[in-house]
């Protein structure tokens, strides 16, 4: 498998102290770490779309993107891209796939030829995943880039959108069902409004939740046993998402009574854009179990858009990780890279440069979120700032003994209140003393 980066060998684990950009530094695949290896701590995952789509297009400048297969169109490209995908993710030891449906295949001019281009195309991913052990972490449908969808998929005011996006959900599914994904995402990239004058927020909330529960009748009823997924996002493109953060996604789960079927694919670049830490959101996920999967990458904080940037955010990750370990691993999600490389990194050597950092940036993260577990500094400080609910007053409010007029009576007694330092910046240095010492 040497057809399109036949000047890229293997990419093996080489150490800390590599100056190759062609090697790892810290992800050693098979480096037990908390009773697992490390690959199956992290379940790295390769975005189809940003990887093999990705053009460096943005709306001011073309593409600059140099790819071995630039002169191929239709399904020749699509065909193309399959092998060389299957080639990278060899290549840099990565055991799974994302994708959208029109990342694999041509949309073509109606649907019933865009299924018969995704019907050509799924029989050589299948191949390849069976040539090459690589897995399908998950798949999910377009029902964004299409003018159709302008003003929404399962929102739309139009009812036949709705049926259109119904339709693409009902081939992304089986698609998924059959290259044995473990998960399928909806992301609602279209799902909300720019001006509340012409929206029906009740009856588009309303319709969402119907089209999901169809969705999830219809998993059920092919057998499909991957877990569904929500993507969080605030904003862009609309201006505001009903699928806003994790805790609103939240109350719109509960509220319709899907809370059972679904969990959370959370992206960093999406928490910063609701105006949350990455660790907010995995930490919100993971107190309401509903921690499924994550897109890792970043953002620019100096601009206000989704940039998707391959992650080397060495903080971001350590926490990232640390929620990830605290839930007891993410199986079966994983870490998809949901990441492009910059417009001026345009050379096919920049993909692997990119993905190793990546990858790099989050087996460091495990190691130290590891060694912060395993001697307990961040849980036992957190533990003895609230050690006052383990006893007396306290306990009796945990347990359910105490009412207002318990707390009045106790209070009046004891109202000369003394409170101990949060010590923040103590904390932010250890965990910098871990990133800096940890191999």
């Amino acid at each position: 498998m040497n057809k399109y980066f036949s000047n890229i060998d293997k990419i093996t684990f080489e150490g800390a102290k590599s100056m190759n950009p062609l090697a790892f530094k810290y992800y050693d695949a098979e480096r037990m770490v908390s009773g697992k290896k490390m690959k199956d701590h992290l379940r790295f995952a390769m975005s189809y779309w940003h990887t093999m789509t990705g053009s460096g297009a943005d709306p001011f400048g073309m593409a600059t993107m140099e790819r071995p297969y630039n002169d191929l169109t239709g399904m020749k490209l699509a065909n193309a891209r399959v092998d060389a995908a299957f080639e990278l993710m060899s290549k840099l030891g990565i055991e799974y796939f994302c994708f959208h449906d029109f990342d694999i295949a041509p949309e073509g001019e109606s649907l019933q030829e865009k299924n018969n281009n995704l019907e050509y195309i799924v029989p050589l991913i299948k191949e390849k995943m069976k040539e090459t052990g690589i897995k399908c972490l998950w798949g999910t449908t377009n029902a964004f880039s299409n003018p159709r969808f302008m003003h929404g998929a399962a929102t739309s005011p139009n009812a036949d959108v709705f049926a259109y996006a119904a339709a693409q959900v009902k081939k992304a599914i089986d698609i998924t069902h059959r290259l044995c994904g473990e998960n399928y995402v909806f992301w609602g990239g279209r799902e909300g409004y720019d001006t509340l004058l012409n929206t029906d927020v009740e009856l588009e909330n309303d319709n969402l939740a119907r089209f999901l529960h169809m969705a999830k009748d219809y998993a059920n009823k092919i057998g499909f046993k991957g877990q569904f997924l929500i993507e969080p996002k605030p904003k862009e493109p609309t201006k505001h998402q009903y699928d806003f953060d994790t805790m609103t996604v939240l109350g719109f789960l509960r509220k319709y009574d899907l809370i059972n079927y679904f969990k959370m694919n959370i992206e960093a670049n999406h928490a910063t854009l609701a105006g949350h830490t990455f660790q907010h959101e995995l930490l919100m996920s993971r107190i309401n179990g509903v921690l499924g999967s994550i897109d890792a990458n970043q953002g620019d904080m100096l601009l206000g858009w989704d940039t998707d940037q391959f992650p080397t955010n060495i903080y971001d990750a350590t926490m990232c990780m640390y929620e990830v370990l605290k839930n007891g691993g993410i199986a079966p999600g994983g870490l998809n890279f949901d990441s492009k490389v910059r417009r001026g990194s345009n050379k096919p050597d920049d993909l692997f440069i990119s993905y190793i950092a990546g990858m790099d940036t989050f087996a460091k993260g495990l190691l130290v979120a590891d060694k912060l577990l395993t001697d307990r500094v961040l849980e036992d400080f957190i533990k003895n700032r609230y050690k006052s609910y383990s006893n007396g007053i306290g306990k009796d409010i945990v347990d359910g003994k105490a009412d207002f007029e318990s707390l009045y009576n106790y209070i009046i007694l004891n109202d000369q209140v003394s409170l101990d330092s949060g010590r923040q910046e103590m904390l932010e240095d250890i965990v910098n003393r871990y990133i800096y010492s940890a191999e």
